[in-house]
């Protein structure tokens, strides 16, 4: 077992790290001189003070990247993989180092931050591979008269903006394509956490990144720094993940110029139980979908439909794996879940709890806010949820996990209609990123693989996130795809040129 990292190695970790703007190769501070601090979650203690960029200093880090986008596109493709290998290697190098820094910033047990040390790193190491594999085509009219020669070039500079709850592989997601296709870079890591952003961002210039390729803007106010970027007329693609809403904000300013854009947005995630799926399994995948990141994801289970057949076996033994969760300190080895990122987040969830509670739903385990110091709150089992209470439309974004029966209660046959109940409540949202489902049947699993609204379908597993496939939603939960053979296209401009056929 590894061994716990203690607050004094993590601090120490956090210590060496840079917590300056990160522009044309150097380490600056913002122009006006301001900082903040970031905390850790589980204890509110201070853990750094980080340069707070304005509108003047997002101006200077995009020209700089656009400065040097000539030069970056014109690198030999193996030189960039050779690149995102060796970060790749640093990352793994350095993993619990980043694993615990990323643990005091955000909150998430060490064993959840090595996995997403593993996961971010992977993205590197697929597009180092992919880099390398940027084709075209050619072909001849069919009049026979002309060549055509399609070839993919950068878009250009790029706008990054990540979120928190996924600070190490929501950056490699979209640094990795961005240098594979050859596009320079602004990047902003979320405010919460932008400590692990800015290690990620010394590993990369230890890889050899070349200066002015990526510019590292840490803030308190996106709005004017985004905006700055947006309006500018130099950045030609905006690459976000994060909510629904400010992600509509993004693509009406991205259509003023007319900008390529990716948008990883908001989910509200159905799991699916049927009658005839294997119980234990079933359980196993909703305390992967629903408890990764102590339920912070988007791909988190939000909705449980559980069909009545098997509702009260899947109950039971749901709320007992729930129960017997460890709460605490996430920079504690023994810790499953830790705080949630910010008092807002304890704020958000225990409203849906009440509102779920006050509607006539049952909880089987925790529902109660503790006292104390930090963001916490308990893994909760809610039973016989109302399909109008809040938690229903958004997302919870914490370890609640809501149970909705369907289906009638004789012995679970599946030809009662059951199954066109649960993707009618299934597709009942505006959102589409991710949906689960658990049966024995093949045609069941064909038909919701099928039928459900979704960019992404787990059957029988509570884990679709991979770098090798294509990560993204329909709907409002966003436009494109990051990972896969598809994420690199979201990064490059297809161009076509026609030349005349020589006549013999």
């Amino acid at each position: 077992m590894t061994a716990t990292i203690s607050p004094t190695s993590a601090n120490q970790a956090i210590s060496r790290l840079h917590t300056d703007l990160f522009i044309g190769g150097r380490w600056t501070p913002a122009a006006s001189g301001a900082r903040f601090t970031v905390e850790n979650p589980a204890t509110g203690a201070p853990l750094a003070e980080v340069a707070d960029a304005d509108a003047d200093d997002a101006r200077r880090a995009l020209q700089t990247a656009a400065d040097h986008q000539t030069d970056w596109a014109a690198t030999s493709p193996r030189f960039r993989s050779e690149i995102l290998y060796r970060a790749y290697q640093l990352i793994m190098d350095r993993a619990d180092e980043i694993a615990a820094v990323m643990t005091a910033e955000m909150g998430k047990p060490l064993a959840d931050a090595r996995g997403e040390v593993a996961y971010g790193a992977e993205f590197f190491r697929w597009f180092a591979e992919e880099a390398v594999r940027i084709g075209g085509d050619h072909t001849v009219t069919g009049d026979g008269n002309n060549r055509i020669v399609v070839s993919k070039q950068p878009v250009g500079p790029c706008i990054l903006i990540t979120p928190w709850n996924f600070p190490l592989a929501m950056g490699t997601r979209k640094i990795g394509p961005a240098i594979a296709a050859g596009c320079t870079m602004v990047f902003k890591p979320a405010e919460l956490t932008p400590l692990t952003a800015l290690l990620l961002t010394e590993i990369l210039t230890e890889a050899g990144l070349p200066d002015g390729v990526l510019n590292v803007v840490t803030t308190t106010d996106p709005a004017a720094v985004v905006g700055e970027w947006m309006g500018s007329g130099q950045a030609r693609k905006v690459s976000f993940t994060g909510s629904t809403e400010v992600g509509k904000i993004l693509l009406g300013q991205a259509a003023e110029t007319v900008m390529r854009t990716s948008m990883e947005l908001g989910g509200n995630a159905p799991f699916i139980v049927c009658a005839d799926a294997d119980v234990d399994r079933a359980v196993d995948g909703v305390m992967v979908a629903k408890m990764r990141n102590m339920g912070q994801a988007c791909t988190a289970a939000n909705r449980i439909f559980v069909h009545r057949a098997v509702i009260d076996e899947f109950t039971e033994k749901l709320t007992g794996r729930m129960r017997a969760l460890v709460v605490g300190d996430g920079a504690d080895d023994a810790t499953q879940v830790g705080p949630l990122v910010e008092a807002k987040a304890v704020d958000k969830v225990a409203t849906l709890v009440v509102d779920a509670l006050d509607r006539g739903a049952g909880a089987t385990c925790g529902g109660t806010r503790p006292d104390g110091p930090g963001h916490f709150y308990p893994p909760t089992v809610l039973t016989d949820v109302d399909p109008d209470a809040d938690l229903m439309h958004t997302e919870i974004f914490g370890p609640v996990a809501a149970i909705i029966p369907f289906g009638s209660t004789d012995d679970g046959s599946e030809d009662d209609g059951s199954i066109d109940e649960v993707i009618a409540l299934a597709n009942n949202t505006p959102w589409g990123l991710v949906g689960y489902a658990y049966t024995r049947d093949i045609d069941t699993a064909d038909l919701l693989s099928t039928r459900l609204e979704v960019g992404m379908v787990g059957i029988n597993t509570g884990l679709v996130s991979n770098p090798a496939a294509p990560f993204g939603g329909v709907k409002q939960s966003g436009l494109g795809r990051e990972g896969g053979r598809l994420g690199i296209e979201e990064f490059l401009d297809v161009k076509y040129v026609s030349r005349p056929i020589p006549k013999r």
